[in-house]
């Protein structure tokens, strides 16, 4: 029975580091972020965004997490928070929609880990959204997205 689940155990962690990350994907009504290659999902992680989540981001300063189809476009080593990974927020549609409102549209759109020097309170900040509209996980969480995710890879953020 040991051997069984040890197996069990090493199978699933192959399959896991041969995994190829080819999609993010956030729900923002559930508060998770999920990492797929194909259908398959690699990775699920509960996440916070800015205080405002409901809803598209307009303008800077609304505390809005973008919706759409995005790209993860370079990551970020000497951040504000531990560790970060841009979303490229905002793409030439959100520009177009701010302008028409007279209004910055707002941007450097990251999913990052906590706050430096505050990531040992992320099991109280993870329950709130917090950030001004980034995706925020635990730096534990942070170092793992990093490591499976490369830059380039496309991002889909829903309601």
């Amino acid at each position: 029975m040991q051997i069984k689940n040890i197996v069990l155990i090493l199978i699933i962690m192959a399959t896991n580091a041969f995994a190829e990350v080819d999609m993010v994907k956030v729900d923002k009504s559930e508060n998770r972020l999920y990492l797929l290659d194909g259908e398959s999902v690699v990775r699920e992680y509960h996440v916070a965004f800015g205080k405002n989540p409901k809803g598209h981001k307009r303008q800077e300063g609304d505390e809005r997490t973008p919706e759409g189809r995005y790209t993860l476009d370079y990551k970020k080593e000497d951040s504000a928070f531990y560790r970060a990974m841009h979303v490229s927020y905002p793409n030439q549609q959100d520009k177009d929609a701010a302008e028409d409102l007279g209004v910055s549209p707002g941007g450097f759109i990251m999913v990052h880990g906590q706050k430096n020097w505050l990531g040992w309170l992320s099991p109280i900040t993870q329950r709130f959204n917090w950030t001004n509209g980034c995706i925020a996980l635990t730096n534990t969480e942070m170092d793992e997205f990093m490591d499976l995710v490369k830059v380039g890879t496309p991002i889909e953020i829903q309601w």
